[in-house]
């Protein structure tokens, strides 16, 4: 079972990963350890230009997300949850990295911009209440949203994502 603590090692443990991945391709990558809101490194090459990542690790295949209306609107109708309009990045050419820790080390990086980050999510959340006729079965309010490897798997190993947002 997970606790606080160990939650709060995969955090770390994803967050120093990506830094050092940035870092081995020339940018200099700070970590932040959760106290700046949005994102998690800021990564800067020799010229000065910087962008933020976010991290977002796991040690299994699927990522947690509480709130789906931090990426679009929610109203209900009833117990339905009706989607509305996508939201707009909270940062600035934001990039979002999740990382799949393995024990053995072959950790899998998954690197996109958060606009694509929440395109996925809408749709994930927008197919999964299709197929439940728009109410969650469990607990109908619950704005709780998750997404799974397969669902990022064309994003693998894109580190050209963070460098291509540093233009």
């Amino acid at each position: 079972m997970a606790t606080g603590r160990s939650n709060k090692l995969v955090g770390q443990t994803g967050e120093y990963l990506v830094a050092a991945e940035l870092s081995r391709r020339g940018l200099i990558a700070t970590t932040f350890t959760g106290n700046v809101p949005h994102y998690d490194i800021i990564a800067s090459d020799e010229t000065g230009r910087h962008v933020s990542v976010q991290v977002k690790a796991s040690r299994g295949p699927t990522w947690q997300f509480a709130n789906i209306t931090q990426y679009c609107d929610i109203t209900f109708d009833g117990r339905r949850q009706i989607i509305g309009k996508k939201k707009n990045s909270p940062v600035h050419r934001l990039v979002v990295t999740f990382v799949r820790i393995h024990e053995n080390g072959n950790d899998c990086f998954y690197i996109l911009p958060w606009e694509r980050l929440c395109d996925l999510l809408v749709d994930v959340h927008s197919n999964w209440l299709l197929k439940h006729g728009g109410i969650r079965p469990k607990k109908w309010d619950s704005l709780h949203c998750a997404i799974d490897e397969d669902a990022l798997r064309q994003f693998q190993d894109q580190w050209d994502t963070i460098e291509n947002a540093l233009k």
